[in-house]
């Protein structure tokens, strides 16, 4: 979802949350939330910079408003400096192109610098440092105990998107959202039932991580939030997106996990390949990746 027009008031206006509402609910639609937020509202924040306090204020009013528009969910996430592919051009089966990840092409980025939708030079020069492991937790430690209770009290599932991708830094920035280890310390770390987990199986499988008993576990504590039902081929450091049924993850096992766990909540496929005469939305991949992920929640039972 876009940030509103000028002026940008730094958080999400409740009359455009309703409007929104509204305007999805049009379709037949249940509008389920917000997925994450633009970046130059949470730099701060995630980075521990001076304005960090205003910043959470801000995020405070977009957590109140999307309750009080009755939306059930809103998405977060720690990867500061976002760089999220190195190409788009990767080839897949039947002459489709698929984004693509390689670590050596950023690994010596400049420091604080990022990809796309990352205006790093919002970032003053006194504060252009390394930021280790240690700091980014405390970090994050600070946004749970400024937000958590208003996610609470505004009845709010605050979702935490792993790192994509989960290498260890970019820019000199840590990323410690980089493994399954990582994903199960923040649920120790904030034991609310309006904080957990956005389960992005392709971000678990850039780990490494065995994505059933990922789900087993986060799931079986009723802490996964949202599903990212897609698939890739590779490891953390070199790895593409495929189709549901060309990567390394078995689906139809992630499936059944998630029907063992009871999962209910809302689940996509994600990131698209370009086929070769699709529309530019996608319209093409998007009915095969979402054909292929009903009909395994079909075949398992899952709840409609």
């Amino acid at each position: 979802m876009p940030a509103p027009a000028d002026p940008d008031p730094g958080f999400y206006d409740l009359e455009m949350l309703l409007e929104l509402r509204r305007s999805v609910e049009s379709f037949g639609l249940d509008f389920y939330g917000i997925r994450l937020l633009p970046w130059k509202w949470t730099y701060k924040w995630q980075l521990g910079l001076p304005g960090r306090d205003e910043q959470l204020e801000n995020l405070k009013k977009t957590v109140r408003n999307i309750g009080a528009a009755g939306l059930p969910m809103l998405v977060y996430n720690m990867h500061a400096l976002r760089q999220y592919r190195t190409s788009s051009s990767a080839p897949q089966r039947g002459g489709t192109t698929a984004t693509e990840f390689d670590y050596e092409q950023i690994r010596d980025l400049p420091l604080m610098e990022g990809g796309p939708g990352t205006d790093t030079s919002l970032i003053p020069q006194s504060h252009r440092r390394p930021i280790d492991d240690d700091q980014m937790w405390a970090n994050l430690a600070y946004l749970h105990e400024a937000i958590i209770p208003v996610a609470e009290e505004a009845d709010v599932r605050f979702a935490l998107h792993p790192d994509d991708p989960p290498v260890p830094s970019i820019g000199g920035v840590a990323r410690i959202m980089r493994s399954p280890e990582a994903c199960r310390r923040v649920l120790e770390m904030t034991p609310s039932e309006h904080h957990g987990i956005g389960f992005c199986q392709g971000c678990f499988a850039e780990m490494g991580a065995d994505v059933p008993e990922e789900i087993r576990y986060s799931g079986g504590r009723g802490k996964i939030f949202f599903v990212d039902f897609r698939n890739v081929t590779g490891s953390t450091e070199r790895f593409c997106e495929t189709f549901p049924d060309d990567g390394d993850v078995d689906m139809a096992a992630s499936m059944r996990a998630y029907r063992e766990v009871g999962f209910d909540g809302p689940m996509t496929p994600d990131h698209i390949l370009h086929i070769d005469g699709d529309s530019d939305w996608g319209h093409q991949y998007w009915s095969y990746a979402i054909g292929h992920m009903r009909g395994l929640a079909q075949a398992v039972g899952m709840p409609r």
